[in-house]
């Protein structure tokens, strides 16, 4: 007699495919994150810029907060939408990704700041296409804090782009 595997059991690999992803961007970030080079330490940033020993644990927290409303996406969102949320979030990824990598090695703030405008609104285009099928994943769970963190570091972006 053959079994239909739990719900759980279903989304297992679904949670581990996101997992592998965000944790692949993560560590890709954090090899392009630079905060010791002259370039960085030259930088006149803001006195409401964190310490840096806030943004590891703040994105390591995210991280695992965007895994879990991804994976709650792709099983609450139906059909073509779907496709277009798994798209979103690969592209969200990639430009969260994108950004260091133009801040930090091509040390260039104004790039990265038109950059974390338009992940930005990455984050807004998935809050309002899962919102229907999860408020908790589109709202609660992961992107509002996600929003809220890139918004804070889209205006620190700015600020140094501006004061440099």
């Amino acid at each position: 007699m053959s079994t239909v595997p739990s719900a759980p059991a279903r989304l297992a690999p679904v949670a581990a495919g996101w997992a592998a992803v965000v944790t692949g961007v993560a560590i890709a970030g954090g090899i392009g994150s630079d905060t010791s080079s002259d370039w960085y330490r030259d930088l006149d940033k803001p006195s409401w810029q964190p310490p840096g020993a806030v943004f590891g644990p703040v994105w390591t927290a995210l991280y695992v907060l965007i895994t879990i409303a991804a994976t709650l996406a792709v099983r609450d969102v139906p059909g073509a939408r779907r496709r277009l949320v798994t798209g979103l979030f690969s592209a969200n990824l990639a430009l969260n990704l994108a950004w260091t990598w133009i801040f930090f090695r091509g040390h260039a703030p104004r790039a990265a700041g038109v950059e974390i405008l338009v992940l930005l609104g990455t984050i807004v285009a998935l809050i309002r296409l899962i919102w229907p099928h999860n408020r908790a994943a589109a709202l609660a769970l992961a992107l509002a804090p996600y929003g809220a963190w890139v918004a804070f570091a889209s205006a620190l972006t700015w600020t140094i782009a501006v004061r440099n």
